[in-house]
């Protein structure tokens, strides 16, 4: 359950300011431990983790352990046991102890102690309730680490009754697996996920858009969605994809040319939707509009890899509709084909370094020459920037005040 001087401290902090809060909290009798995704992550070699801690002292305690060491605290989370210190102009959450001591049926009820094992009994994962103090010593109540390095991810206890105290776990379960898991998915798990998806109507949308996003985004996002799919969960907000190989195939190019990542764009892919499927996904997930414009937008304009790698109508492109749009739609259209353009990086810099021209007349321009009344300029200047896209930008401002 222990294991002495097992982590190496530096791979989660090497703040000092951070560190500095375990004695704040030993000179008020307390003890303080990192813990969740901060622990797993150190121990499983993976960078980018979010910073949590826990201690013994309840909420008011730990507050005046701080007051008294001069560190700004704020009541971000006091309902569910958390206080907020400010450290490097940021917010470090660092939640008190707590157990189980009644559930009334829609939430579990609990209060504050000083045991340590009773408080990992109450997260999620084995691997998630892992601690470890500041001299590295490991906390394991669960066998999380051996879960870890076996590549196995299960619920603590009963999968059963850890996933009705917050049905998002559900989604967490095939989240973590995506992320660490070694082997098939653990079978009671799995089962206790889908003998309680209809749970996961009583989430807001907004739950569960982030973990959706989280799923898309984790490396073998493909394998599990295609589990969730098989099994109907989420069935009630998206339909099953049928382009999961697709899917891999984008995420596998993106990291092996150490692309930027992007879970709208990996969303798109999952179902190559129409104008009027993209509209729907992006009101079935509150998408913001800008997000909606994009899915519309790859959907709309029908262009293949070849548009983007012939120069002159990829300048066309770059101009109608942005670099970023190139960008996407090229790496959208190679999923669709799954085949990679000669040079990809090369062709995305090339569409990165372009140099978008400006269309050299206004409507002034076209009221100047009195050739046209007011209703007719929109329409005159539709018509001369048409010609000069045709040219491929080559027609200068005379060329083009001659043509009105």
């Amino acid at each position: 359950m222990i294991r002495d001087k097992y982590l190496d401290i530096s791979k989660i902090t090497t703040d000092r300011k951070i560190l500095k809060i375990f004695d704040v909290v030993h000179r008020h009798g307390g003890i303080l431990r990192f813990v969740g995704g901060s622990v797993r992550d150190a121990i499983a070699g993976r960078t980018g983790h979010d910073l949590n801690l826990s201690t013994d002292l309840t909420p008011d305690e730990l507050a005046e352990a701080c007051e008294d060491a001069g560190i700004k605290t704020t009541p971000i989370g006091l309902k569910y046991g958390t206080l907020g210190l400010v450290i490097n102009n940021t917010l470090l959450e660092i939640s008190s102890l707590r157990k189980s001591v009644k559930d009334d049926g829609t939430r579990s009820m609990f209060e504050f102690t000083d045991n340590w094992e009773a408080d990992a009994s109450r997260r999620d994962l084995t691997i998630n309730a892992v601690y470890a103090d500041e001299q590295g010593n490991v906390f394991d109540y669960y066998d999380g680490i051996a879960d870890l390095e076996k590549g196995i991810v299960r619920f603590i206890g009963d999968a059963d009754a850890r996933i009705k105290e917050d049905y998002l776990r559900i989604l967490r379960f095939f989240r973590f697996h995506s992320l660490f898991g070694k082997t098939e998915m653990d079978r009671k798990s799995l089962m206790a996920c889908i003998e309680n998806r209809e749970g996961l109507e009583t989430l807001s949308i907004e739950r569960i858009k982030e973990e959706l996003i989280r799923i898309i985004m984790t490396p073998n996002a493909a394998d599990v969605l295609e589990v969730m799919g098989n099994h109907e969960i989420l069935l009630n907000w998206l339909p099953k994809s049928e382009n999961l190989e697709k899917l891999s195939f984008l995420i596998r190019l993106e990291n092996a040319l150490n692309l930027p990542q992007n879970y709208l764009r990996r969303f798109f892919v999952m179902y190559f939707p129409d104008k009027n499927l993209a509209e729907n996904l992006a009101m079935r997930l509150h998408m913001t509009k800008r997000q909606k414009e994009n899915m519309v937008k790859w959907a709309d304009v029908k262009i293949g890899i070849e548009n983007i790698v012939e120069p002159k109508l990829r300048r066309k492109l770059i101009y109608r509709y942005g670099k970023d749009f190139c960008i996407d739609k090229l790496l959208i259209e190679s999923a669709k084909t799954q085949i990679v353009p000669d040079n990809l990086i090369g062709l995305i810099k090339e569409i990165e370094e372009e140099i978008v021209p400006v269309f050299p007349i206004s409507g002034k321009d076209v009221i100047k020459t009195k050739e046209a009344d007011n209703s007719q300029i929109g329409v005159i200047l539709d018509k001369l920037k048409e010609e000069w896209i045709a040219s491929d930008f080559s027609l200068s401002r005379d060329d083009l005040l001659q043509k009105i």
